[in-house]
Formats: structure tokens, sequence, C-alpha cells
């Protein structure tokens, strides 16, 4: 077998249906041994718990070739461990880490032939997905659920360069205080959509949601953790009162970097919106974009500029970028147990 004939660069960020993916279902309290398949439909029954009571939850990690020919992922031990929080949180049966791991080493391995060559910019995005599969009509947890990892390769995020992006201080609440706001759920971006549509209809590329219970502190946008530098060249991590931001693991990654390998100051702290005019850079961190570079916030007509401007990476972010990407490719050391390499025949 040999690489797919796709033109790597240019294939977008959309799903393409791939070779295999892997499947396990639990039933009568426990999940059965799980399977790779080359079946890409899921059947439900009309009453299935998911479609009536929301209880579905999901990650997203993606696997690259590094320059050596090796094929690796990135912490997928932090999206196993958020996926059983998660599942935990909507009273679903948490999938064992350790199998979690293996599944995806399997998919990865299984579709090796659709992970897109280095140095293309592009990389194979792997979907975790858990959702009630049992009859439901009172609401309560559904008794049997699936467990389904697919893949599909993406190109570059970013085409011709990361330019800053316009982002409004948003109207709507992304979760309630102490509610599900810090688990990876379909609901939460549910929730999202609508306020997402309005923002691009306006002219904007994303929201940032304000704290639900005071709405005076800056939390996160509909799909990313934010970051901001200050004028010293420290980071700044918004963190929430009530735990209602996702905990990243591409923003937990980019602290490490900026405080362990490039010395920085970090704080991870509450934030006021009072206080973003202070910051010179600010960013939106996420797997799919790594970090977004934002130029100015819109405050209901004031415009909040960062000194980076609207024509490139601010040179903080972009270092950070840089850096964590490297680690990603391997052309950068990377702190032990980053780099989970998949063992390909």
């Amino acid at each position: 077998m040999a690489k797919k004939e796709l033109d790597w660069s240019n294939i977008g960020f959309s799903y393409i249906t791939t070779d295999y993916r892997y499947v396990s279902n639990f039933k009568d309290g426990k999940w059965d041994d799980g399977e790779i398949t080359t079946d890409s439909k899921v059947v439900l029954s009309e009453d299935s718990g998911v479609l009536h009571y929301a209880q579905e939850c999901f990650e997203g990690l993606k696997a690259y070739e590094t320059k050596d020919g090796k094929i690796v992922t990135f912490r997928p031990d932090l999206n196993a461990s958020r996926m059983k929080d998660s599942a935990a949180r909507l009273e679903m049966p948490q999938f064992p880490e350790e199998r979690f791991l293996k599944a995806v080493e399997e998919v990865v391995a299984a579709n090796k032939d659709w992970v897109p060559p280095y140095g293309s910019g592009a990389t194979l995005y792997i979907r975790p997905v858990m959702f009630a599969t049992g009859n439901v009509i009172g609401v309560k947890p559904a008794d049997e659920y699936q467990f389904r990892i697919f893949c599909t390769p993406v190109g570059p995020y970013f085409k011709g360069g990361a330019k800053p992006i316009v982002v409004k201080i948003s109207d709507f609440d992304r979760a309630a205080p102490h509610g599900t706001g810090n688990i990876k759920a379909g609901l939460n971006y549910a929730m999202s959509l609508h306020a997402i549509v309005t923002a691009h209809e306006e002219g904007f590329a994303e929201n940032v949601y304000l704290d639900a219970e005071s709405r005076t502190y800056i939390e996160e946008t509909g799909g990313a953790n934010i970051i901001f530098v200050t004028k010293d060249g420290g980071l700044v991590v918004p963190k929430s009162h009530t735990d209602s931001i996702l905990p990243s693991i591409t923003r937990r990654s980019i602290v490490t970097v900026a405080r362990d390998i490039l010395g920085l100051n970090v704080e991870e702290r509450p934030v006021k919106l009072s206080e973003v005019e202070n910051f010179t850079e600010m960013g939106l961190c996420g797997t799919a974009a790594v970090i977004s570079p934002v130029g100015k916030i819109n405050d209901h007509g004031k415009e909040i500029c960062f000194a980076s401007g609207m024509d490139e990476m601010g040179p903080v972010i972009k270092k950070l970028y840089d850096t964590l990407t490297g680690i990603q490719m391997g052309s950068v050391e990377a702190p032990e147990g980053w780099i989970h390499e998949i063992p390909v025949e």
C-alpha cells in the first residue's frame, strides 16, 4: 500500500471517509471487545438516548508524519482522561484509558495510507465519540452505548499563514455556572451554533464568552480556549471561578511550553474584560489551529486593538506556535510522554 493520491495541501478541513474505524458497544453493564470495521454507518432506534437527551461526548486529536517517517499522536493520554471525565458527568460508562489509547493506535495504523506526508501541512484528524444507543423515553441515562473512533485527513487550518482575526464579545452564554462547560460534550457546542452563525453574519470570526454569573470575566470562545500576552512578554491564561472552561489539551501544553521551555512568566487566573486592553497579544488555542491570533475584539462597538496588529502573529504567540508545532512534528525535543508513536507494520 502507498499514500492515497490526494492534493494534501488543498483538501480543506472537512470530513473525508477513510477505510477503517473502531467500534465498541456497551451492553449488560460491560464493554465488548471492540473491533476495526469498514462500516461507517451508525444505525439507531428512534428512541435512542442520544436523540432525546443528548447523552454524547467526544474528543479530537491528530496524527502526524514526522521528518523521519514515523507516525505519531500528541498527548492522547490526556484525551483518554478527559473523555472519562466527560462520560462520568453525563452518567455514561467510562471507556478505559488504556483501551482508548490502543483503539487510537489501531485506527491510525489501519488508515496509515491516509496520514498526510510530512511537510504537506496536513494531518490526520482523529475523532473519538461516545453516545447513548439504548432505548429511553423517560428522562434517565440509557443502558447501552457505543464508543467509536474514526479519522479523516484535513488540510492546513491556515492557508497562506495565520492572519489575525476579529472576534466579538457575545451577548449569549456558553455554559451555566457549575454546569457542563468543563467537559467536551456535543450539547455545549449546540449551544454555541446560533451565536457563531450570528457572529459570522455580523462579520466576526468568533465569539468571546463571558462568565454567565457576573458577565465580567473572560472565559473562552465557542471552540477554543483563550490566551493573552502582557506588555512584558508574560502569558496570562483565563481561569474560571465556576469550572465552566474546557480544559484544553493545547492550552495546557502551551502553558508548559511557555513556562518550562521558553522561560516566560505564566499566570493562570480569572481575567476581567476590563483589563484586556492592557494586553499586547491574544490567541485562541485548540487542536484544529493550535493557535489562532486575534487582532482585535469588538465589545458592542468599542474596539479593543492589540499591539500585535492585524497583519501577522505577535512575536510571543508566534514563538509559542512555532515551538509547539515543532514538538508535534518532531523538529523540537518534546517533554517526556508528549509524543506517542503509532506502531505500524
